[in-house]
């Protein structure tokens, strides 16, 4: 039996009220999905279905938590349509056709990087490849934390400099997009943990992104954290939302101190922005 699916989209991201009021087992009378975040380019889902349900995305099965939390996203370029699938308990299925909506991005001019980082030679090469790869196994590990459920909180003060997918001229010239929130302090500022997870990878020097540390958050959500001037915590560590994980630093590809803050499913970069219920203080 196939049949429409019911669907709750918060006009913003109440993550806090989702994870505090989740429903218990016997609160599922009926076969119920619930849905919250923004079906926008770059925005992050957290959705609850009864225990015991499976649920595909774009005929990717996602994995659920004992209580039927799962989660998702949608990166900078997502096409506009795409497909999410519940079988319940009781067999019955439902689809629901999910509308993602574009967003405009600013483009930032950005000078005074260096030529060697710009143009870097083979040896340079070699070692991007090798951080590259080091940066996508830990964005690929997936672990049953439940923290991407807590209401995220701003890892550092100071005023936003750089957004979530502008494209960026350096010296000029076009470069990828970016994919991180840029947060200006001083160097030395310190950066929390905008919520709980495992320090899954920690680097002090990068080629681009300088001092890199990334924290597991569960289901595929990390946070990464670049340009760190010192990380205070070990590879392996479990961090609380709130304690004290590194200080701010203008390290690798950086014209001044500054966090970038990013968020990621797995390989899909995230817009940290979008997670924010609260004006950054």
């Amino acid at each position: 039996m196939v049949r429409l699916l019911s669907v709750f989209l918060g006009a913003a991201l109440g993550l806090s009220v989702f994870a505090q009021n989740a429903w218990s087992a016997d609160e599922f009378q009926d076969n119920t999905l619930a849905l919250e975040g923004k079906l926008v380019q770059g925005g992050m889902i957290i959705g609850q279905a009864p225990p015991g349900s499976q649920v595909w995305l774009d005929g990717k099965s996602l994995e659920l938590t004992s209580d039927g939390h799962f989660v998702f996203g949608f990166g900078r370029d997502a096409e506009a349509d795409h497909d999410l699938k519940v079988i319940y308990p009781d067999g019955v299925q439902e689809q629901k056709a999910l509308a993602i909506k574009a967003r405009d991005y600013d483009i930032q001019y950005i000078e005074g990087i260096s030529k060697k980082i710009m143009s870097p030679n083979e040896d340079d090469l070699k070692r991007i490849r090798e951080e590259n790869a080091l940066v996508s196994g830990a964005r690929g590990q997936f672990s049953t934390l439940k923290s991407f459920l807590e209401t995220f909180i701003w890892p550092a003060k100071g005023p936003i400099t750089g957004v979530y997918g502008s494209q960026r001229y350096y010296n000029g010239e076009p470069r990828r997009p970016h994919f991180g929130l840029d947060i200006a302090a001083p160097r030395g500022a310190e950066v929390v943990a905008p919520a709980s997870g495992k320090v899954v990878l920690v680097h002090d020097n990068m080629f681009f992104s300088g001092g890199t540390l990334i924290v597991d958050h569960g289901y595929g959500i990390t946070s990464t954290f670049i340009h760190l001037d010192k990380i205070l915590v070990e590879k392996g560590q479990m961090v609380n939302q709130g304690d004290v994980i590194a200080l701010v630093g203008a390290t690798g590809r950086a014209t001044g101190p500054h966090l970038d803050w990013r968020i990621n499913w797995f390989q899909t970069r995230l817009d940290p922005g979008l997670l924010m219920a609260e004006p950054q203080p």
